[in-house]
């Protein structure tokens, strides 16, 4: 018969150790959650919405490029099918007056071998006949070869056609992944933004606009000193504590994206009420009649490259920022630019020291 015992009891030295391993976990927990990384403060926030926001605008340029890449495909296209289609009609007519030879031979006994050849596929296998053109006379001859000529030319067009439109495909595969990592960056800079109360966010706003008065101030006291005690000049005038635009069309320019002040960062934008940096350059020397080219990478060699140093510069020149060109902005004078930041700024004045001057731009 089988034993039913009753389990011993846990002894007292188990019940200590389960109790010691019990409260060991649950200290443990406590630990870890103590130790869990904590909510970042609103200057680490800002900091990683800088850094996102710079990351936005390198792609914001890549995005600039493929655009107008793009738009040359889409044009370089369009007119090789008008070309395409021009010279389809003109190998049409060509065979169509080869046709009517072979008519003529028809209604008189029939198509000889020669001219079938004329009529082949492949004009080149008639030519290549030893003797064949002895065997038809000049006019017939001078046909074929311009038919074989012609057609050789709406061959080429049609493979050029093919592989531009194999590039605007690839172009704007790239176009689309470029505007996606610019609003994924931007999207994860908001995400951050959200983290913080309304006050934090309303104090960051506010730091953002005492940036600008201060840099705006700033340019407007190296005004009055640089001109004893009289107000800031007119637009397009002298640039504040520094000397001449380097000519009229700089002049006009600087008077134009001044005339743009508190006007909203887009990415992608080039006026006349949204810009991004390089836009911003771009509309602006339009209305000097200077075409400049779309990227800050571009406008970065649209001129004379006169280094770094600031007191080199003068109004209407364009001033690089980072080693990769991924922003640009266009001097005012007082060491100060007037520039389009970012996503959530305005087009305003602000240090240029401050953002890491890697090139003066003379156009």
């Amino acid at each position: 018969m089988a034993s039913h015992r009753r389990p011993k009891p846990a002894s007292r030295t188990r019940i200590t150790l389960m109790t010691a391993a019990a409260a060991t976990a649950v200290a443990l927990s406590s630990q870890a959650g103590a130790h869990a990384d904590p909510a970042p403060t609103k200057d680490e926030v800002k900091t990683q919405v800088d850094q996102l926001n710079q990351q936005a605008e390198v792609a914001t340029e890549k995005l600039n490029a493929a655009t107008e890449k793009e738009q040359a495909l889409q044009k370089q296209v369009g007119s090789l099918q008008d070309q395409v289609a021009r010279q389809q009609a003109q190998v049409s007519t060509i065979q169509g007056s080869l046709g009517e030879i072979a008519a003529e031979q028809y209604r008189n006994g029939g198509i000889s071998p020669t001219v079938q050849l004329m009529l082949s596929a492949s004009p080149d296998s008639f030519l290549t006949q030893a003797g064949a053109v002895n065997q038809i006379g000049t006019s017939q001859a001078d046909a074929l070869k311009t038919l074989k000529d012609e057609q050789h030319k709406l061959d080429d067009q049609k493979a050029e056609a093919q592989g531009k439109l194999a590039e605007l495909d690839a172009t704007t595969k790239s176009l689309k992944a470029d505007k996606d990592d610019v609003q994924a960056k931007l999207a994860k800079a908001q995400a951050l933004l959200d983290t913080l109360t309304q006050q934090e966010r309303d104090a960051l706003a506010a730091a953002e606009a005492k940036a600008a008065a201060d840099a705006k101030a700033a340019a407007n006291q190296a005004t009055d000193r640089a001109s004893r005690g009289t107000s800031r000049p007119t637009l397009g005038t002298p640039a504040p504590g520094s000397a001449a635009p380097g000519s009229s069309f700089a002049a006009a320019a600087l008077a134009a994206a001044e005339s743009k002040l508190g006007a909203d960062y887009v990415y992608g934008a080039a006026g006349p009420n949204n810009f991004d940096c390089s836009g911003l350059m771009q509309w602006a020397y339009a209305q000097a009649g200077v075409t400049l080219p779309r990227t800050s990478q571009e406008q970065a060699h649209a001129g004379t490259n006169l280094g770094t140093d600031l007191a080199n510069a003068k109004a209407g020149d364009l001033i690089v920022f980072g080693a990769d060109a991924h922003h640009i902005g266009m001097y005012v004078g007082g060491g100060q630019v007037v520039h389009a930041p970012h996503t959530g700024a305005v087009v305003r004045y602000e240090s240029a020291s401050t953002m890491g001057v890697s090139a003066i731009v003379r156009v």
